[in-house]
């Protein structure tokens, strides 16, 4: 009797831990809830830095003659920028380049007939680079007064930037992350659920666009240079537990 009853209850108690430890692996291979957002962080900001770049040429037979007529122009476009505010220690003066001229030559019945040498052509850029965003601009657009000193100077559009670019970008992370946070908590909140621990986080490319330009974003990023007043903006990818 007593060996019959030791068996039962063996028998039992093998049930019982078949039934506990697949409990056990159940319960351990259940795949955890996450919820995954993308979060948007945005600033509207002013540039602070700009840098404008010009140019002027001078043409002549004689390479001497050229050069010097190239310097004259170069002390005539310095003193011009000097009085209106630039310093002189703003004003970088690339090397100058040179090119030779050709006369293309054609026969009578239109055939290609050679070129013959006329001279020389010289140039050099001008380079700006300073935080008085305004004053440059500003100069950036009157250069062509230069024009009645027999100057031809060729004005580039300016190109803006903004110094404190890291800090705004930190700033974005910091943004696009707790919308992300809300966006999650949510969603969680609708699912009747409560939003767990971030599990992992994954930034996005950040962009700068001029303001109101209707830019399109790029898979690269975009970076713009051609307007002062800019958008930055950044996403991050997170993923959070749910329970």
């Amino acid at each position: 009797m007593k060996a019959n009853l030791s068996s039962i209850l063996f028998s039992i108690a093998i049930v019982i831990a078949a039934f506990v430890l697949g409990n056990a692996v159940i319960n351990r291979n259940r795949p955890q809830g996450t919820v995954t957002v993308t979060g948007l962080g945005e600033q509207n900001f002013t540039s602070d830095l700009i840098v404008w770049e010009g140019n002027f040429s001078r043409e002549s037979g004689d390479l001497k003659e050229a050069y010097a007529s190239l310097e004259r122009d170069k002390s005539a476009v310095t003193q011009y920028l000097k009085s209106k505010g630039i310093p002189e220690e703003q004003l970088v003066f690339n090397a100058v380049t040179t090119s030779p001229l050709y006369q293309q030559n054609y026969a009578a019945n239109g055939t290609y007939a050679g070129q013959t040498f006329t001279g020389y052509q010289l140039s050099q850029t001008l380079v700006i680079e300073s935080k008085e965003v305004e004053k440059v601009e500003k100069i950036s657009r009157e250069i062509t007064e230069l024009l009645n000193q027999g100057i031809t100077f060729y004005s580039q559009p300016p190109r803006y930037y903004y110094t404190q670019l890291e800090s705004l970008k930190l700033e974005m992370i910091a943004k696009a992350t707790e919308d992300g946070r809300v966006r999650a908590e949510r969603i969680a909140e609708n699912s009747k659920a409560k939003l767990g621990d971030l599990i992992t986080a994954n930034m996005g490319i950040f962009q700068i666009t001029g303001q109101n330009s209707g830019e399109d974003y790029s898979w690269g990023g975009t970076f713009n240079t051609s307007a002062k007043n800019k958008t930055a903006s950044i996403t991050m990818k997170l993923v959070f537990e749910v329970d």
